[in-house]
């Protein structure tokens, strides 16, 4: 069987540093930090007081407020992303056979938000269970693609995929997959987060695994640096259009990129730890590019999962070295989490997005915060450090791993 080629049509994003696909980019090339004090809570009694939260964004601008009430915000940021990619695909929505278009999505947590707020009502009151009616469907992780659907009148494939941090990226490649075995013709994928809550900042910082630079939160996030001390948490969304691509080409539309390949593995080693040695990650890149028919070389840049962790950045890079060898140094890494922080199940898709545009833009963003050399990290390795670099890129490819073990690797072409 001869599997159908498969290319992004539409992108929408809803980040940190910018609430359109266009200011997203804007907001990369610009360097431009995204961590601030958290708005949304107290955070007097938090070991960490800052975190990458969405910036002069109003749900009622997008969602009627009565509709907008009936879902969490990791929902909310789903239906905005993929609104804007939707729309910026110019699919006609009445023409298209809506039997062969999915919404195949990733979320890490889903509605925890909704489930933290349910409970401490529930605990506050007098033992009556007085719970919204919407707790539930509000709260699982699958009714993000179920909203999108119901929207647009989509009745392909539709579910969540969950791996941690590599979600979104593992709806990408199922995504890729159901397009290219025939059994759709379009899908709308990515992936949101909005884990900027009491449970989830509390959570996080009793794994020490978030950064506690409160005295400077904009260049908290500094992946690959010698005094990183943890990641950043983020919240957001990013979509992507998928079409196969003679039927992308039968109706005219822009094409950003072929999407080649992808690869999945698991360190199979700690809950949260990465292998030491980056078992793992070698497997998911090379699993990647053998699923994409690519040589090492090939490979012009990649955006690396990059969390500004200080056991995760040395694996990653090693793993780096070890599959590309001496075309590692070649190659435009960095790290666009200095930049969105982490949005967990969403950082795929937005770190897919930014390779896009990389490739379409021929620049690739910079890694910013990078002020001190770690003697752990191989310093001819190239990692945008600081300033954007024009490069033309033809492959580009994005890493994700997630707690579990559970990595996820993308890779993406210039059509030719």
């Amino acid at each position: 069987m001869e599997l159908k080629r498969v290319v992004v049509t539409g992108l929408g994003a809803l980040t940190p540093i910018g609430n359109t696909k266009d200011k997203y980019w804007e907001g990369l090339l610009s360097g431009k930090s995204g961590a601030a004090p958290i708005t949304y809570y107290d955070t007097e009694k938090f070991k960490t007081k800052f975190a990458c939260e969405l910036k002069d964004f109003n749900v009622t601008d997008f969602i009627d407020r009565k509709e907008a009430r009936k879902m969490d915000r990791f929902a909310q940021y789903a239906m905005v992303a993929a609104d804007e990619a939707i729309e910026d695909s110019k699919l006609n929505l009445d023409t298209v056979d809506k039997l062969r278009v999915g919404v195949i999505w990733g979320a890490g947590i889903g509605g925890l938000e909704t489930f933290q707020n349910e409970v401490l009502n529930f605990a506050s009151g007098d033992g009556t269970p007085r719970f919204n009616p919407f707790f539930i469907p509000k709260m699982i992780a699958d009714i993000a693609p179920g909203n999108i659907s119901i929207k647009h009148g989509f009745m392909g494939p539709n579910y969540t995929t969950v791996s941690a941090c590599a979600s979104s990226a593992n709806a990408m490649f199922d995504a890729l997959n159901s397009i290219r075995l025939g059994h759709t013709d379009v899908v709308v994928t990515g992936g949101s987060e909005a884990a900027v809550t009491i449970a989830g900042m509390g959570g996080f910082n009793a794994m020490h695994a978030l950064s506690t630079r409160n005295e400077s939160p904009e260049t908290a996030s500094r992946p690959f640096d010698g005094t990183r001390d943890g990641f950043v948490l983020g919240e957001g969304a990013g979509a992507l259009v998928l079409e196969e691509y003679e039927h992308a080409k039968a109706r005219g539309a822009k094409i950003y990129a072929e999407f080649i390949g992808g690869g999945l593995s698991s360190d199979a080693h700690h809950m949260t730890a990465p292998h030491p040695d980056g078992i793992g990650v070698i497997a998911v890149m090379k699993n990647c590019l053998h699923n994409a028919g690519l040589k090492p070389e090939d490979v012009d840049h990649i955006n690396t999962h990059g969390t500004s962790t200080p056991l995760g950045d040395v694996a990653e890079l090693k793993a780096i070295s070890e599959v590309f060898g001496d075309h590692a140094k070649s190659i435009n890494i960095n790290s666009t989490k200095s930049m969105t922080g982490h949005l967990l199940g969403a950082a795929g898709a937005i770190e897919a997005i930014s390779v896009i545009l990389a490739m379409e833009n021929g620049i690739v963003p910079p890694t910013i915060n990078h002020t001190t050399v770690d003697e752990k990290i191989d310093p001819e390795l190239n990692l945008t450090l600081n300033k954007a670099q024009k490069r033309d890129v033809k492959v580009a490819m994005s890493n994700t791993f997630g707690f579990g073990g559970h990595n996820a690797c993308v890779v993406f072409k210039k059509i030719d």
